[in-house]
């Protein structure tokens, strides 16, 4: 006997109803609570066949606001929070921060339990020592904590500082990350940014191995959030967040963003690799954040060519040295082949039409010292422009008045 259409209404009806008590039930129910660590943790719950636990404190909405720096000229105390294995060599931040006192560092070691400073578990890369950071230390923080790896020089740290952490560290505006609440310390787009990771593709990539499992992932971490069509930052998690800015999230939920990861089944590489695409989202609830280079640079680190088109015309004389320095490269090989058969008494071989022509070479670093020294002032007036307060206002856009700091 087919439904009665008269009843169709009422039984969407019906279904709605129950729809909105059962998730009613599940928002406000007193679950029975079991203890794990620091926090009271609620119902089991079971998603693509991956156990996690939620609490009722992980369900409420975070309004993050800008921050309020201090009245100038004030110091702001920095704590650098590292990463690393028992087989890195952290020996640079003593040897550059031991005398500063506004800069303090706890360094993590993955792989190794006796040391004074570990993770639960060695998983995650730097997500579990980033996460253990704050949970054990949520009522103790410093104004600005800094979260980086091991490593002072590396390729995804800032080309401006000559790819050194050192640099970037001493640069770095407190006042910007009071601001902002959440800095990314790598100002250059790629890679990351503008349209990076897209949850819910099926086709694998070799460049982004955890997309295929992000809205998984996402689903788990943030059951309550629609899955994003995007996440895009700059890359690889070294970033800057504020006190303030971080306990805007109750300890609860660093809690249960560390348990998933202590529980998932994903590898201790991939579960790594999906964090490194929604810190923007933890910290600033935003899928997609990627600053303008020039002002990430200007406001950032005091580095301010004067506006967008200046900044590009660095990088435009940069890469064009880049491409004299390879030709001037290839001259050179080109020259030693032909010195080598010489020297082997095989001159005879060498046509003159393969002979390198010295003029070529001197042109070409001429041209080279030429941008070089360009670039070498371009950036000294860069610097020198951002020691004033109001040239990184104006390039970053914000407000200004007399007696303001950075």
């Amino acid at each position: 006997m087919p439904f009665p259409k008269k009843l169709i209404p009422f039984a969407s009806l019906l279904t709605a109803t129950f729809l909105l008590l059962l998730v009613k039930s599940f928002l406000s129910t007193r679950w029975e609570p079991i203890e794990l660590g620091a926090g009271q943790w609620h119902n089991d719950i079971q998603l693509y066949g991956a156990k996690w636990r939620t609490m009722q404190e992980t369900q409420k909405p975070i309004s993050f606001r800008p921050g309020i720096v201090k009245p100038f000229p004030a110091t702001y105390s920095k704590m650098l929070v590292i990463s690393s294995t028992k087989e890195e060599d952290v020996n640079w931040i003593k040897e550059n921060f031991e005398n500063d006192t506004s800069i303090q560092s706890t360094i993590y070691t993955a792989n190794d339990p006796k040391a004074e400073y570990h993770p639960p578990k060695n998983k995650g890369h730097e997500v579990m020592i980033y996460l253990s950071y704050i949970i054990e230390n949520y009522n103790n923080l410093s104004d600005v904590n800094v979260f980086m790896h091991s490593h002072q020089m590396a390729w995804h740290n800032n080309d401006l500082f000559d790819l050194d952490a050192v640099q970037m560290i001493s640069r770095l505006s407190s006042e910007r990350v009071t601001r902002e609440g959440y800095m990314n310390l790598r100002c250059h787009w790629h890679p990351g940014c503008p349209d990076w990771m897209h949850p819910g593709i099926v086709e694998e990539d070799d460049d982004k191995q955890e997309q295929t499992i992000m809205a998984r992932a996402w689903l788990e971490l943030f059951p309550l959030e629609p899955v994003p069509k995007v996440l895009a930052q700059p890359c690889c998690a070294q970033f800057a967040v504020s006190k303030e800015r971080i306990r805007t999230l109750p300890l609860a939920r660093y809690i249960s963003y560390r348990d998933w990861l202590l529980r998932t089944e994903m590898s201790d590489y991939i579960s790594g690799r999906v964090w490194e695409y929604i810190w923007q989202f933890v910290f600033a609830g935003q899928t997609t954040l990627c600053p303008k280079e020039h002002i990430c640079y200007c406001d950032g680190y005091g580095i301010c060519f004067g506006g967008e088109l200046e900044y590009q015309a660095y990088w435009e004389n940069q890469t064009e040295k880049d491409s004299l320095s390879i030709q001037l490269e290839d001259w050179n090989i080109r020259n030693g082949e032909m010195q080598n058969l010489i020297d082997e008494g095989r001159g005879d071989e060498i046509e003159n039409s393969e002979k390198p022509d010295s003029a070529i070479k001197e042109k070409l670093e001429r041209e080279i010292d030429e941008i070089q020294r360009w670039l070498e002032i371009s950036k000294e007036e860069a610097m020198k422009r951002g020691d004033v307060a109001l040239n990184r206002a104006i390039e970053a856009g914000r407000g200004w008045k007399e007696g303001d700091g950075f």
